[in-house]
């Protein structure tokens, strides 16, 4: 039995099995995944789990080379782009329309769905390479 990091069997498989350039959305509770992609639901109740627990989980697994949010967090959500600013450090983020965001979404390995409550609680991950 696995006991530390992500211990959800799907979520932990799909990021093993991303490559260099593969996308990972994590995203609230209402963002809508698109059909084609895989979707990892993880929604227990209203804001569990929450959006920042699981982008933290996620971090400390995924080697990231940048990230795509919506131009609207910044507007609508202001601690909610703060924090991923804050979490990302130095890894680069491109702002987007929300309705862009969604389309680049499609191309995603795996969309993750949160219990997240808040507006535009939403990121694409972009793998990089640990070498």
């Amino acid at each position: 039995m696995k006991k530390r990091g992500i211990l959800n069997p799907e979520l932990s498989k799909v990021i093993a099995s991303l490559g260099h350039t593969d996308m990972l959305v994590v995203c609230d509770a209402g963002f809508p995944v698109p059909k084609e992609v895989k979707r990892i639901d993880l929604i227990l109740t209203e804001n569990i789990p929450r959006f920042f627990d699981t982008l933290k989980l996620i971090l400390d697994e995924l080697e990231v080379e940048g990230a795509i949010v919506a131009k609207e967090t910044r507007q609508t959500s202001p601690q909610v782009y703060e924090k991923i600013k804050e979490m990302l450090k130095d890894i680069p983020i491109k702002e987007v329309s929300h309705k862009e965001f969604k389309e680049i979404s499609k191309q995603a390995k795996a969309v993750v769905k949160t219990g997240e409550f808040t507006p535009y609680a939403n990121i694409i991950l972009i793998c990089g390479v640990v070498y």
